[in-house]
């Protein structure tokens, strides 16, 4: 039999990071032969490595995965990543194309590997009306992320852009809103907050702290095995509590 290999195509470094790592765990036979920050190289990996299976962020700047599924077609399987379950699952579940959320849950991405097993003793399949499906879809998604943080300071009224956000982090009463130059204290709870957060952007890591994943400058292991975020412009750290450790289980 073949070897089976496969390519992660995502621009998070961190996050390629991360599904390599599950993948070797679920599937040590598996060989991740290439990594892609977008689907520009698509034809380019296809002749070099003739991977067997495509493992595609929708997600990504320039060429997106649903535009580089188009151009592998059925010369290799694909598997979506997203973290916009709400629209994509059920698109999905129709079809004969698997799909992993982000961030990964160990759980369901066993599940993908098994049905990957299964589907590779067959063609890959044809996956045009799928793309165009999930094309439509999130070309008609409301753009209803949060983009700016209102704030009062002193007798005015500050509006901060969610992008320049380095974390958020709440007490009892008030929520830190931590930027590279400075903070301000509002009084939306967490919880709030990450239901109108773009969930590829902002993690929870902590009951009561959410860091901007662009923010994340290293990750490494504290006391006690628990995980500490190191972030760019700022001196703080950042503790993983245990029921979040899973995102960085690659660390």
């Amino acid at each position: 039999m073949n070897a089976v290999t496969a390519v992660i195509a995502d621009d998070e470094p961190l996050l390629r990071a991360q599904l390599r790592s599950r993948l070797a765990k679920l599937w040590p036979e598996l060989a991740i032969v290439h990594e892609m920050e977008n689907g520009r190289d698509v034809e380019r990996v296809l002749a070099e490595h003739a991977p067997t299976l495509f493992f595609l962020d929708i997600h990504m700047p320039g060429v997106n995965g649903l535009e580089a599924a188009r151009a592998v077609g059925k010369r290799a399987h694909v598997v979506f990543v997203t973290a916009y379950d709400r629209y994509a699952v059920e698109a999905f579940e129709q079809g004969a194309i698997d799909y992993v959320l982000k961030p990964f849950n160990e759980e369901r991405l066993s599940t993908t590997v098994a049905r990957l097993k299964e589907r590779l003793s067959g063609g890959p399949p044809a996956i045009e009306d799928l793309v165009l499906k999930l094309a439509e879809r999130i070309a008609g998604k409301p753009s209803d992320t949060l983009k700016w943080i209102k704030a009062s300071v002193g007798q005015s009224v500050r509006l901060i852009p969610v992008e320049d956000i380095l974390f958020f982090q709440s007490d009892e009463k008030y929520t830190r809103v931590v930027t590279g130059d400075g903070e301000v204290l509002i009084r939306k709870p967490i919880k709030e907050l990450l239901d109108e957060l773009d969930p590829e952007k902002f993690w929870q890591v902590h009951r009561a702290t959410v860091v901007n994943v662009d923010a994340i400058a290293s990750v490494r292991r504290g006391m006690k095995d628990q995980a500490e975020i190191g972030l760019k412009g700022s001196a703080e750290t950042l503790i993983v509590s245990r029921n979040f450790t899973h995102l960085f289980k690659q660390m």
